[in-house]
């Protein structure tokens, strides 16, 4: 069995996808960080000094994903060739998230805006497990489609090689939509904003 692991996170101080259908096997939970603040400026602060930390950016992130890839495969083999037989790709996703506890002396507008930012950091997080899934699929599915090699030691290495370049796909995958989050950041808040209170106006 070859095991892999992933380490995504929010890039952002302040930041579900549908997945399409496949046969992919995921293993999902939860765990959360407890933050405190009555402010906007205190719960930045909490969640900087709080947050899970991510060694590959040595900082601390407001949410993020924890992934392991792990393939088991079977071959087949005869006097003249080897083959996949069989290509199991398994995907264990722990989602790390804020919870707020708030102060009686916390403004209304302050929980407004924490309901909306914590929203979108769930959603940023369960989007880098959709990303991870996809790629989780279509590694199963390369690895089926590899040729038959002379012998089950080669079959072995290029099954390898197709792992290590699908693995180094998804990484830039999850790199390019932590840049793209982050740019858009800001507008997107204020979207979000801007639709609770329309919808906050139509209730009252």
């Amino acid at each position: 069995m070859k095991s892999m692991k992933r380490f995504c996170a929010a890039l952002s101080v302040f930041v579900s996808l549908a997945a399409p259908a496949g046969a992919v096997s995921i293993s999902k939970s939860y765990g959360y960080f407890t933050i405190g603040g009555a402010t906007l400026d205190e719960i930045e602060t909490e969640l900087a000094r709080r947050g899970p930390e991510v060694k590959t950016t040595g900082m601390r992130h407001p949410g993020a994903t924890q992934m392991e890839f792990s393939t088991r495969l079977r071959y087949a083999e005869t006097k003249a060739k080897c083959e996949i037989d069989k290509a199991t790709v398994t995907l264990k996703v722990k989602v790390i998230l804020p919870r707020w506890r708030r102060p009686a002396k916390a403004e209304p507008d302050v929980k407004l805006v924490w309901d909306t930012l914590e929203a979108d950091i769930r959603r940023h997080e369960e989007s880098h497990v959709v990303i991870a899934k996809n790629h989780a699929r279509d590694l199963e599915q390369a690895l089926m489609k590899l040729p038959a090699e002379k012998d089950c030691k080669t079959a072995a290495a290029k099954a390898k090689a197709l792992q290590q370049r699908i693995l180094a796909k998804h990484d830039r995958a999850q790199e390019e939509f932590d840049r793209v989050e982050t740019i858009n950041f800001e507008r997107r808040l204020t979207r979000l904003m801007r639709y609770r209170l329309e919808r906050m106006q139509k209730v009252q």
